[in-house]
């Protein structure tokens, strides 16, 4: 079962960060489900990984879109991509020198975020950038 289930009300209508967004939700209940299946460390560490890196990529080229649409909160959601990152290279550091474990508390930290993000901020970018077309 996932942890998040994909709705249209995360579209955006933007092709290529709605397409970033399903996968960015598949790569989150896939590491969900190695953790609920009780998977090797090494699986679920590639896993994290790889949903880091996704998410690291998804932001910059969100950001791209953002700069050439000339939308106008783009330093605030910078920032918010930024302190996201930052944060998320903080767990990822502890659990991999053995100082946390991924848990169910990271992965709805994760869920929540990414959600929350698309639903609020990334929802007011779209508006933006589809009524300018």
């Amino acid at each position: 079962m996932p942890i998040v289930e994909w709705k249209s009300e995360y579209l955006l209508n933007i092709d290529q960060i709605d397409e970033h967004h399903r996968h960015l939700f598949d790569l989150l209940n896939k590491t969900y489900d190695s953790f609920v299946a009780g998977d090797s460390e090494r699986l679920l560490a590639d896993l994290f990984d790889e949903l880091v890196d996704y998410a690291t990529y998804h932001f910059a080229t969100e950001e791209v879109v953002m700069k050439a649409s000339g939308y106008p909160q783009y330093e605030q959601h910078h920032e918010l991509h930024q302190k996201f990152c930052l944060r998320i290279s903080e767990i990822q550091n502890d659990y991999m020198n053995g100082r946390s474990e991924l848990s169910l508390e990271i992965l709805s930290f994760l869920k929540n975020w990414i959600t929350d993000h698309v639903l609020v901020k990334d929802a007011q970018f779209g508006h933006y950038v589809v009524n300018k077309s």
